[in-house]
């Protein structure tokens, strides 16, 4: 067995935060486990993830970028487009893996994982991929035929891999999710003790409809005494801001284009929270307790309906469509606020579906792969 001061450990995530935050917290977890290893991550050119590094406590000894793009649900022409750039990105990352000689890599999904998974295959470097979804998407289903082991958020995603061995790890969670308290989140966004609390958010670029809506409600949320903490997300934070500015009173609203570390507190001080169902819905609201109206987003792969219905069908979560949203959002966030034993019995479905050491499960089974006694 090597020991922690000799392992080496890559990591290749990108596209959205639902690819790089398990990545993250899983990174984190290793440095626990293993505090002298050498971390290396590998992105997208120009994509979501190096931000979010920046961001993060984990230290990475380097950080490179390989060319990759998408090649499903997509035209024709910008099919062709990534066929090249993923041709040229696996050049890039079979010398990047060949330089770096990684004991193990790990994989959370996003185009970026295919050169890298395919450098590593070549130069024989045991790989993990983490599932953060209940069924994987197209890139995941490609990736599953190089990994070593595949983690997965709940066992409900075994059968979609009949010939890899899984392991049923739990969603990783980042530490300051864990370590998030509902004083903590009451204090730090100067909330009234007395008042329900409404989350709303849709994602880092956020969603234009959850917004439009729940904005041409939010006086009557107010009037009724709630709350809000809106995290609107980039894509249109200078007209929503507007938008809010404009309005007579908004003394109890909260809006934020993006939260990063503070996004656990917000959590942590929430009664109810309406948003998509990406795959972190799947971790971080058990975490919590916390009960969910989800809207699964109209267009994509469904795998945000899959998540949605998991936890709607174990008591945790309401899942409405995007048609019906503008009709049936308020009657709905009022009923449930104003029934404390259906919120009570909601929040108790989704703690039973808590797994907060997922990212230390995960980080484990990375550490065995590549040879390291932790």
């Amino acid at each position: 067995m090597k020991t922690s001061q000799s392992v080496r450990i890559l990591v290749a995530a990108g596209g959205t935060g639902g690819h790089v935050y398990p990545a993250l917290a899983i990174a984190e977890a290793l440095t626990r486990l293993l505090p002298e290893a050498r971390l290396s991550f590998v992105g997208s050119v120009g994509g979501f993830e190096r931000p979010l590094l920046k961001e993060s406590t984990v230290q990475f000894a380097r950080y490179d970028e390989v060319r990759a793009g998408p090649i499903h649900g997509v035209n024709p022409l910008k099919m062709l487009v990534s066929a090249v750039q993923l041709a040229v990105g696996t050049v890039q990352a079979l010398w990047l893996v060949g330089r770096q000689k990684p004991q193990a890599l790990l994989l959370t999904g996003g185009w970026v994982g295919l050169p890298v998974a395919l450098a590593a295959w070549v130069w024989r470097v045991p790989s993990l991929i983490f599932l953060p979804d209940i069924e994987p998407g197209m890139t995941i289903q490609v990736l599953k035929r190089f990994a070593s082991k595949v983690a997965l958020t709940t066992d409900e995603s075994k059968r979609y891999f009949p010939t890899n061995e899984t392991v049923t790890t739990g969603y990783p969670l980042r530490q300051t999710m864990l370590e998030a308290t509902r004083e903590a989140g009451v204090k730090h966004f100067g909330l009234d003790a007395g008042r329900k609390t409404l989350l709303v958010f849709g994602g880092s670029r956020g969603s234009r409809a959850i917004n439009n809506v729940v904005l041409d409600h939010l006086p009557e949320l107010l009037a009724d005494g709630v709350q809000v903490i809106h995290v609107t997300g980039t894509l249109d934070w200078a007209e929503i801001e507007a938008r809010v500015k404009a309005m007579p009173d908004t003394t109890h609203t909260h809006v934020y284009p993006y939260l990063h570390h503070e996004m656990g507190l917000a959590m942590a001080a929430a009664d109810l929270v309406v948003c998509r169902s990406g795959a972190s819905v799947l971790g971080e609201f058990p975490q919590f307790g916390l009960p969910s109206i989800l809207i699964p987003l109209a267009w994509a792969w469904r795998y945000q309906k899959v998540n949605a219905e998991y936890l709607a069908g174990r008591g945790a979560a309401i899942e409405l469509h995007e048609d019906d949203m503008a009709a049936q959002l308020l009657p709905t966030i009022r009923e449930l606020l104003g029934d404390e034993a259906r919120l009570n019995g909601m929040r108790t479905a989704a703690k039973g579906l808590a797994r907060p050491d997922g990212a230390r499960r995960a980080a484990a089974i990375l550490a065995e792969l590549a040879g390291v006694q932790a």
